[in-house]
This record gives structure tokens, C-alpha cells and sequence, in this order.
């Protein structure tokens, strides 16, 4: 099974980007976007001056467990720049997305309680709110992780969309949002209120 193929079993289909946009990305913003690859995970990331994106991590279901995920995020955080990245909000049926949160808690993210996020699938047409966590070695505030998410979208998110697609994805403006009075809970609060 190629890279493509692993990441596309594992993410839901209103998630994942065309193999043909990430390969772009891979060559045409070679000095940004990267993949690192080995038999048990995919790890796609994009790396700007002053923050990080991981736009895809997948580790193999007979590696979980492991420490894999977490040397990969080492990686990443040996570069000391903040680590951002969108996951959806826990879906109950879904025992993974928790185990995901609790794994990025455990790695020291925080959850971007300001920053709202819903941007429409061109694969299903439909809604797909996520919620942005983050990882700020120099105590980065919300809103310049806020910033960081709308330079990664333009860049990275809607690069070429409507030569791949035949439709663009809308404006940076209508997908996020900062709201710094209006901040919603934790998402990891959610998971100790389950817990309980």
C-alpha cells in the first residue's frame, strides 16, 4: 500500500486532498511541504519561517502504541517553532478521534479555544467544522496562531484548488474565525468530563 493509500484508508474522505494536489505540493512547494515515510506511517507536514503545519500524521495500526507518534512529533518540535493542526471534534462512534486527543494532550498541545474553523468539503459538499490545536514552545498567543492558520490555508489548503477541483475552496475569511471574548471550551476538557 503506497502513502497515498494509507493515508486515504484512515482519513474521511471530506478531510483528505487529491493524491494529484499533495504530489503538487510535494514538488511544486518542495521548499514547504514535505512527507516523511516509512513501512509503519505517513507523516505530511508543512514547514513555514515561523511555525509548523502537520497537515496528515497516520501511524499503522500494529505500530500504535509504540512511541512512533510520538518521536515523529519530537521531530517537529526539535525545530522550536509552534506545531499547528486541525483535528474534528470528538465524535463518539469514532474511538479513535479520542484516543488522537488524548495523544496530543500527552504531547503538550493546547486547544485554540478563540479560533473557529467549518470549511466545506468540494468532495462531499458538506460542512466540516474541526478544531485547531497547537503547540507554542515561546508561549505564542491565539491569535498568532490564528495568523499562522490563515497563511498555511492560503498556502497550503487552496493551493491550485481550482485547477485541481474545477472549484475553489472559499476564502480564508469564511473558513476561520477569531473570537477572543467568545471562546468556547477546551476540547480536553470534554475529555475529562468523559472520563468521569
Amino acid at each position: 500500500m503506497n502513502w497515498y493509500e494509507k493515508l486515504s484508508k484512515y482519513f474521511p474522505i471530506e478531510e483528505m486532498k487529491s493524491k494529484e494536489h499533495m504530489e503538487l505540493l510535494l514538488k511544486e512547494k518542495a521548499d514547504v511541504y514535505f512527507k516523511d515515510e516509512s513501512e509503519d506511517h505517513v507523516l505530511m507536514y508543512a514547514e513555514f519561517d515561523h511555525f509548523l503545519f502537520i497537515d496528515y500524521v497516520y501511524v499503522s495500526a500494529k505500530t500504535r502504541g509504540k512511541g512512533v507518534g510520538g518521536k515523529l512529533i519530537d521531530k517537529l518540535k526539535a525545530k522550536n517553532k509552534p506545531i499547528l493542526l486541525e483535528v474534528e471534534p470528538i465524535q463518539y462512534e469514532d474511538s479513535d478521534s479520542e484516543k488522537r486527543l488524548r495523544f496530543y494532550e500527552k504531547q503538550g498541545f493546547r486547544h485554540a479555544q478563540a479560533i473557529g474553523y467549518n470549511r466545506r468539503s468540494l468532495a462531499t459538499n458538506e460542512e466540516n467544522p474541526m478544531e485547531i490545536l497547537f503547540w507554542a514552545p515561546n508561549d505564542e498567543t491565539e491569535e498568532e496562531i490564528y495568523q499562522a492558520m490563515r497563511n498555511m490555508y492560503e498556502q497550503i489548503h487552496t493551493y491550485r484548488d481550482k485547477d485541481l477541483y474545477g472549484k475553489a475552496y472559499q476564502e480564508a475569511d469564511e473558513v476561520l474565525s477569531f473570537e477572543k471574548d467568545t471562546a468556547k471550551d477546551s476540547i480536553f476538557h470534554t475529555l475529562k468530563d468523559n472520563k468521569k
